[in-house]
Order: C-alpha cells, then sequence, then structure tokens
C-alpha cells in the first residue's frame, strides 16, 4: 500500500462538557497539528499517489473554517464536545467528500482509504482512519 501524507495546523479555543473533562471543561485554547494520509494500491501514470500539492490544499480548506475561531460557537458543532477523537472523525468525512468528487484528480476509489491524525500536543494524538468507497 502507497501513502502520501500532509500536515496542517490550527489555533482554536473550545471548552468541553463533562465531568470527565476537569479543567478543561472551562474555554482554553489548543493548536491542533492534523496529518492527512492518502493510501492507494497502485500509483497513477505519474508515479504518484496523489498530487501533494492538491491535497495540501484541500486539508487547508477543509481547516481554514476552524483556524482562530472557538469551536463552540460553530453550528457543525453545536452540542457537541470537540474531542479530539471528534475532530479527528470530522476531517476525516470532509475530505473523503472531496476524495469522493475526484478533487484529488484521481478517480473516485483510486485513493482506498484515508487516515487523519490530530496532534494536541507533542506528547498526545488521536486518529480515524477507514476505507474510501
Amino acid at each position: 500500500m502507497y501513502a502520501v501524507e500532509v500536515r496542517d495546523h490550527v489555533m482554536i479555543a473550545h471548552s468541553f462538557r463533562g465531568e470527565v473533562f476537569g479543567p478543561a471543561q472551562r474555554l482554553h485554547g489548543a493548536t491542533f497539528v492534523f496529518d492527512a494520509a492518502f493510501h492507494s494500491r497502485t500509483l497513477d501514470g505519474n508515479g504518484l499517489v496523489v498530487d501533494i500539492g492538491c491535497a495540501s490544499r484541500i486539508l487547508r480548506e477543509v481547516l481554514s473554517p476552524l483556524d482562530y475561531r472557538n469551536l463552540d460557537d460553530l453550528p457543525q458543532f453545536a452540542g457537541r464536545n470537540t474531542t479530539t477523537e471528534f475532530l479527528a472523525a470530522w476531517v476525516h468525512g470532509e475530505i473523503a467528500l472531496r476524495c469522493s468528487g475526484g478533487e484529488l484528480g484521481r478517480p473516485a476509489g483510486e485513493v482506498v482509504a484515508l487516515r487523519v491524525s490530530v496532534s494536541e500536543s507533542h506528547v498526545a494524538r488521536a486518529w480515524y482512519e477507514a476505507p474510501l468507497v
């Protein structure tokens, strides 16, 4: 399996609901680093999984509405705890839509899986990985 991975980051604010979160129930800031890994069984005619520039642009477009925002104020996250795990799955879903629409420059189905990792610090990260259909 081949893979190409691109990275970007966002600076956000958010808070959590639930005693399990302790002091993180209060509004706090975070810088999240996102990695998106695109997987393919084959390379295209140019020897690529996907064009790195295209993958980077798509990741930036998905993350831009979150950057320098309080996630608690965004309607798409209303009533949700925007945990690292939740954000990994949400970004995965947004990128997957673009993959199925052919925005990566390869026909739908040739990029077979996507993994989105989110690092919330140098010692903790989460990811969501699933096949693309």
